[in-house]
């Protein structure tokens, strides 16, 4: 294990003591940092985003973990690319419901799930702004899709954006039993 994989480790284990919302409220609070919308931070904005919540790396490990996740060489940390890594891995009962859920919804069976693929699962119809004209049933479903679409919405979801969704989700979930019980659930699988 390298210095800066102890560093991810170290804050890991400092978000998961937080309970339910120790990696998705540090998610929160970096997006609230990013004035300029960049998605990255540079070390300092780092280092005093992670003091302000009593987190605290010093300055070797925090330039560490910015160069680790500099993306594109701009000296500054992906967000995204970051929160992704900080997130403890699944485990094989987690990924394998995330999946099944993902297959519920992928009709067609191309791996991408479209608003298409949702007309045949799900219906908008009684959601209040379609009652009141405001939107579509389409409409409905393409800002459902949206929650798990990457960044860049486009109208698909991959498997592999799916899982990514769904890890964050783990992460505040402590045991499999609980977060197969929510999926099968959620997802009437």
């Amino acid at each position: 294990m390298d210095a800066v994989d102890a560093t991810m480790e170290k804050l890991r284990a400092q978000c998961l003591s937080r309970g339910a919302s120790g990696i998705q409220g540090l998610a929160r609070f970096f997006r609230r940092l990013d004035r300029d919308g960049s998605r990255s931070l540079d070390t300092d904005e780092f280092r005093q985003g992670l003091a302000k919540l009593g987190l605290v790396l010093d300055q070797a490990e925090a330039e560490g973990v910015c160069r680790r996740w500099d993306c594109d060489g701009s000296g500054t940390l992906d967000l995204e690319e970051f929160l992704r890594a900080l997130r403890p891995p699944m485990s094989q009962a987690r990924e394998a419901v995330i999946a099944a859920a993902f297959a519920k919804l992928d009709r067609s069976g191309d791996g991408v799930v479209t608003v298409d693929d949702l007309r045949g699962v799900y219906s908008g119809r009684a959601h209040p702004k379609v009652r009141s004209g405001e939107w579509t049933e389409d409409e409905v479903l393409r800002r459902f899709l949206d929650n798990f679409d990457s960044s860049e919405k486009d109208g698909q979801v991959t498997l592999a954006e799916f899982q990514d969704y769904y890890s964050s989700v783990s992460a505040s979930i402590n045991t499999d039993e609980e977060f197969v019980a929510m999926m099968t659930s959620a997802w009437q699988l």
